[in-house]
């Protein structure tokens, strides 16, 4: 799959803009402010329904602006698609069409070819607490394999309810409660289990393309390594829910399961968030991104569309270098404040002032 054309109005800074991508490497150059990273963040809305910055849709539409459109040409074993989407400032719901039929799941985007995002922000899944790890691997799991959004669909659905009881019935506990509660116990158990085991076989899939995108990037003989053996996995969740029902029912809140679990990453046997240099973070953080880009294109036989939002300002020639040459065949979109490095060959440049797309 590649996004040959896109259009967007009243998107972040852009009042309208209009953009043609090469299906190779395309090359968007700005100075800081020129909204770089804004136009990319369409791209990326435009294959998944989502924003890579994690935003809600009031911030993707325009300052004063009612709602924002966004429009994409797409190119898919050599059929023309036209992906439609207009976002509302807000309340209401983003309404997205696919060749004018209403799509309901961003997975039947990713179906298509997906989308991958390497941007400075990434630095956070490495030095950031346990959510920031949870949300990038739950995240790659669905990018990776879009069948699997349901299961964690269903988790998210089953906590919200039990810690919705939990809540009403903070330190006040019916026997009527406690029966539905262990109703909720059993559900979260088995819901939650299924999501860990799907998180433990996707990265035992990464593992390989993670430690060979390491040694390509960093040139260091480094014992990388990723971790998810939560503690409550030893005795099995329903114990583990059983076991801190007293506390949760005193905070009001799930205090175990999956949606507390961390995911540790570690170098030499120590983990990276406190023992890694700043390099060497930066080194293992797209060494993750492009293990995960590497993974989808081998099980989708093709590589998704791959955004690079000014990842090079943060890494030295060589590192630079050795990134493009580790990247799969496919569309690339690379925006700079710079000149690109040395070793890119963009087919197509495009110029921005920040008041538009000049074209280029």
């Amino acid at each position: 799959m590649w996004l040959s054309r896109l259009w967007i109005e009243d998107f972040r800074s852009y009042e309208r803009a209009e953009l043609t991508l090469s299906e190779g490497l395309t090359v968007v150059v700005g100075d800081n402010g020129t909204g770089k990273t804004n136009l990319i963040e369409a791209v990326a809305f435009a294959l998944s329904l989502q924003s890579f910055r994690h935003a809600g849709t009031d911030a993707l539409v325009r300052n004063g602006a009612e709602r924002a459109i966004v429009r994409a040409e797409l190119m898919v074993d050599e059929r023309d698609l036209l992906v439609e989407i207009e976002i509302p400032s807000g309340r209401g719901s983003t309404r997205a069409q696919l060749n004018r039929q209403r799509l309901r799941r961003n997975a039947d985007l990713a179906e298509l070819g997906g989308v991958t995002v390497f941007a400075p922000d990434d630095l956070t899944v490495i030095k950031g607490g346990p959510g920031e790890r949870r949300r990038a691997v739950d995240d790659a799991i669905v990018a990776v394999r879009p069948r699997y959004e349901p299961r964690r669909r269903e988790l998210r659905k089953i906590l919200d309810q039990r810690n919705a009881l939990l809540r009403r019935h903070r330190n006040a506990l019916t026997p009527d409660v406690v029966v539905t509660l262990d109703v909720w116990d059993q559900r979260l158990g088995e819901a939650g289990e299924r999501w860990a085991a799907t998180r433990r076989a996707f990265l035992d899939e990464l593992r390989p393309y993670l430690l060979d995108a390491h040694r390509t990037i960093s040139g260091a003989a480094r014992e990388l390594a990723v971790v998810y053996d939560p503690e409550w996995s030893h005795s099995g969740l329903p114990t583990a829910l059983a076991a801190a029902r007293d506390d949760d029912v005193r905070r009001g809140v799930t205090t175990v399961g999956p949606h507390r679990d961390d995911i540790v990453i570690t170098l030499d046997g120590l983990p990276t968030r406190t023992h890694a240099s700043q390099g060497e973070q930066r080194s293992v953080a797209l060494a993750l991104r492009l293990a995960i880009h590497r993974l989808a294109t081998a099980l989708n036989d093709g590589a998704p569309v791959l955004l690079l939002d000014d990842v090079f300002s943060e890494l030295d020639v060589d590192r630079g270098a050795a990134l493009l040459a580790a990247l799969p065949r496919g569309q690339v979109v690379l925006t700079t404040a710079t000149p690109p490095p040395p070793s890119a060959h963009p087919d197509r440049t495009i110029s921005l002032t920040g008041d538009g797309i000049p074209g280029g």
